[in-house]
C-alpha cells in the first residue's frame, strides 16, 4: 500500500512531536477508517527489553485516530490552508487486549474503524498487527479539543 504521507508530512496532521510520535506512515484515511504503520526502533520511548510495551500500542491506536482527525480537517480546510492538528485526548480505553509485545525492527499496521462519532466525541475501534498477527485490540473514545 502507498504512504499518503511520511514521517515530517505526518507532523502536520497530529500535535505529537518526537520523542512521542508512534506512526511513521499514514496508508489510508477516510471519514471511517484510518490505517497506519510503525517501524520499532530501538530508540523507541516505549521500547523494553527489545518488545515495543503496551503504553505505545495505545499510544500508536490513539495517534492513529488523531492522524486520522488531522488529515481530514485538513482536506475540508479552505484552499488548503491547514493551520494546525486538532488536539485530542482519550476519554476512555474499553476492552483492552494485549494479544503479545511487537519486537524491535518489526512493523506494526494499525487500523481504527470509527463506531460512534457525536459532538465533539469519537468511537472507534483499534487493532494493532504484526507479521499479519493481531498484537492488541480494543474501543477508544477520543475527545476533541474545539
Amino acid at each position: 500500500m502507498q504512504a499518503i504521507a511520511e514521517a515530517e508530512q505526518l507532523l502536520k496532521f497530529i500535535p505529537q512531536r518526537s520523542p512521542m510520535v508512534m506512526i511513521d506512515k499514514l496508508l489510508f484515511s477516510d471519514t471511517e477508517k484510518c490505517i497506519t504503520s510503525l517501524h520499532i526502533t530501538e530508540e523507541n520511548i516505549f521500547c523494553n527489553d527489545g518488545l515495543f510495551r503496551e503504553p505505545g500500542l495505545i499510544e500508536n491506536m490513539a495517534q492513529t485516530s488523531a492522524v486520522q482527525a488531522g488529515y481530514n480537517s485538513s482536506l475540508k480546510s479552505e484552499q488548503g490552508k491547514y493551520k494546525e492538528a486538532p488536539i485530542g485526548f482519550i476519554g476512555a480505553i474499553k476492552d483492552l487486549k494485549i494479544h503479545f509485545l511487537p519486537a524491535v525492527n518489526s512493523e506494526i499496521v494499525t487500523e481504527i474503524k470509527v463506531t460512534h462519532q457525536i459532538f465533539d466525541a469519537t468511537v472507534v475501534n483499534a487493532s494493532v498487527s504484526s507479521n499479519g498477527e493481531k498484537a492488541a485490540e480494543c474501543e477508544l473514545k477520543i475527545f476533541i479539543k474545539k
